[in-house]
């Protein structure tokens, strides 16, 4: 038990290596371009105020976000979806799969799910001991159970999810722009430091070039960190870009969601407008604000179980007890008791049973209300 609780420590320790890395890179970036290149390289002070006044707007949103997404913890399972004191002694005392997988029907009965593991069985986590709500995940990096969890993500040290995936996305927008910003500001004198002048005075030096300085060093350095910063995060950008436009996450990407029917990749996608407020929420004057927006308690989510092709329109939208999120669509809303789940109100929906088997199912349910009762 100790060397698993110090190494667990340990992990904590390293995982804040890549946060620190991001926030050096952020302060020397901010001093170089604020002094060495706006200080002491650029000689207009007009240019200065226009250039100093753009880098912050950028920088506060880049830092804000950046600090929403790593000190936002992720939204857990709601107590509605752990098993009850009785329910858990049972399922624990139980040592045959069947009868386990009964309890957990019976528990998940009243629950506003509707995706199920490969076998059709309720999706359980043995390590938070609940009942996983859809696109719930365990994280083995944080030990819990992420709501609408999309990855665990080393840059920021968290987990992104239902909680701060909005906060993630601005981090991203943000840093694109700062990064842009940076690099098209620099580049003249980028160019201008290649054919740089060896004497120190300025006044030595021809108009379109540069005297031999300390800022040359941070000028030519902050370009290619800038550019490259932007061309990495661009590529992820997009990427998450698409994600929003489909409702999907990055485990549902690689993984598609399991309904009754089968895995459907666009079981969540509503189309792309309500895909989008569905992320940064109803109002659009907070869309390009760190403060929570998005629609939805992450316990539950709307679905479109897809008849056909997933592009086309002819697609069935399930919803339960409602709250408004657009003209046409609706959002499961609280208490989790009122709703009620389609995929579990019968038995046949989780296992295609023959007839021979019925029997057999009525045995299990028999002896679980025994072992109930007793």
């Amino acid at each position: 038990m100790a060397p698993s609780h110090v190494l667990r420590c340990c992990q904590r320790v390293v995982g804040w290596i890549p946060v620190l890395f991001i926030t050096a890179v952020a302060c020397w970036s901010y001093y170089a371009f604020v002094l060495e290149l706006c200080v002491f390289t650029i000689p207009s002070d007009a240019e200065k105020a226009v250039y100093m006044v753009i880098f912050h707007l950028f920088f506060i949103m880049f830092i804000w976000s950046y600090w929403k997404t790593i000190f936002t913890r992720p939204s857990n399972p709601s107590k509605e979806f752990c098993l009850s004191k009785s329910d858990k002694e049972l399922y624990e005392r139980e040592e045959r799969q069947e009868f386990q997988l009964e309890i957990l029907k019976r528990a998940a009965k009243d629950l506003p799910i509707y995706t199920t593991t490969g076998t059709r069985a309720i999706r359980y986590c043995d390590r938070c001991q609940l009942i996983k709500p859809d696109r719930c995940h365990h994280c083995s990096t944080c030990d819990v159970c992420v709501l609408k969890m999309d990855h665990h993500c080393p840059w920021v040290n968290n987990c992104v999810g239902f909680s701060n995936y909005k906060f993630f996305l601005l981090f991203l927008v943000y840093s694109l722009l700062y990064c842009l910003f940076i690099a098209a500001t620099v580049l003249q004198y980028f160019i201008k430091f290649w054919t740089l002048c060896r004497s120190k005075s300025e006044e030595s030096c021809p108009q379109n070039e540069l005297p031999d300085t300390r800022a040359k060093f941070h000028v030519l350095f902050l370009f290619f960190v800038a550019a490259m910063f932007f061309i990495s995060i661009l590529s992820l950008f997009s990427y998450h870009c698409w994600l929003v436009g489909k409702n999907r996450s990055t485990i549902e990407a690689f993984r598609a969601p399991l309904f009754r029917s089968g895995p459907e990749k666009d079981g969540f996608s509503l189309g792309f407008s309500k895909n989008l407020r569905e992320v940064f929420g109803d109002e659009k004057k907070y869309w390009l604000l760190p403060v929570f927006t998005s629609l939805g308690d992450g316990c539950s989510f709307p679905t479109r179980l897809v008849l056909g092709d997933p592009e086309q329109n002819a697609v069935t939208v399930q919803t339960d007890s409602t709250k408004p999120v657009g003209p046409s669509q609706t959002f499961p809303a609280r208490p989790l008791s009122e709703s009620q789940n389609r995929l579990l109100g019968s038995e046949s929906q989780w296992t295609d049973n023959a007839p021979g088997e019925e029997h057999a199912d009525k045995g299990v349910e028999s002896h679980v209300a025994v072992l109930i009762e007793s």
